[in-house]
């Protein structure tokens, strides 16, 4: 597909066959999404919008998003807010401990699930009538979606929104760059775990970002060695044979936010919708966490 914006929308040979080509033919597919401007208007009082990417799966993207957002309302002071933007595979609400939560419709759009007073969560989990059900959506309704969250939600006032996406550089990294194109986006967290094969998915996530002028915050070296809790010795689970994310961001001039090691408790806190940072705060992956935060 050329893209719906493209000059040859509808009339190259890879759109034949195509259901939209007649109309895409037809140049209404180049005017702009009134959705846009709404969206910019809803999410004029958020003051930092901050998307967490990752070419690769299981990277630890979701993991990260949500310590991220634990670590930023730990300042009482502030409003944060996390939203989960991967429609087939939202895990959010597991990991923040929310499952089974439900979202409530108000005069003011749809109302987001709180963990506290300053964290508000928003997930198509929360939709779903079941855990086990599928989100078997093609692109159009996966970003008609997003643009629901964006739009319908009452966020109101927020310090901070973390958007947490699905592996990859397609339809929903898409439609949130696009949507929320009126309005600041501070820029994105690229996360990584040490091997090439990780590293090679996620240079195409970093060439996808030049693409569509997304500012890059840095990147983060996620599950970046074992610390045994014991002996307090490191052992590489996941060598960095082509010198890791250090040497990535050396070569192409990006900043190296931190490296979180690997540790065990994070995927039970995660299992059981506890905060790692609050359950485990003096260990090293929670003081990486921390590191990253101020940084």
């Amino acid at each position: 597909c050329p893209g719906t914006t493209s000059e040859q929308a509808g009339k190259s040979s890879s759109c034949q066959g195509c259901p939209n080509q007649k109309l895409c033919a037809s140049g209404a597919t180049k005017a702009p999404d009134p959705a846009i401007a709404e969206i910019g208007a809803k999410l004029s009082t958020v003051k930092h919008k901050i998307l967490v990417l990752s070419g690769k799966g299981g990277v630890g993207k979701s993991t990260f998003s949500a310590h991220l957002a634990h670590a930023l309302a730990s300042d009482s002071t502030k409003e944060v807010a996390l939203l989960d933007v991967d429609i087939c595979g939202p895990s959010i609400p597991r990991i923040m401990g929310l499952e089974g939560e439900q979202v409530h419709q108000s005069g003011s759009g749809w109302s987001p699930v709180y963990v506290d007073d300053n964290l508000a969560v928003m997930s198509i989990g929360f939709l779903l009538s079941s855990l086990d059900d599928a989100v078997i959506w093609r692109g159009p309704k996966k970003n008609g979606m997003i643009k629901q969250f964006l739009r319908d939600v009452d966020w109101g006032e927020l310090d901070y929104l973390i958007v947490d996406t699905p592996p990859g550089t397609s339809d929903e990294h898409l439609s949130i760059v696009q949507y929320l194109s009126s309005t600041h986006i501070d820029g994105a967290v690229i996360i990584t775990t040490p091997q090439e094969v990780s590293l090679q998915d996620v240079r195409k996530e970093i060439r996808f970002c030049q693409k569509v002028k997304l500012p890059i915050i840095g990147v983060v070296e996620n599950m970046s060695g074992f610390v045994c809790p014991k002996c307090k010795n490191t052992s590489q689970i996941f060598p960095p044979t082509s010198g890791g994310a250090e040497q990535m961001c050396a070569d192409l001039n990006l900043p190296l936010l931190g490296k979180v090691p690997l540790d065990p408790r994070i995927a039970r806190s995660c299992d059981e919708g506890k905060s790692f940072l609050n359950e485990v705060p003096d260990s090293p992956a929670a003081k990486a966490y921390q590191s990253i935060v101020q940084s």
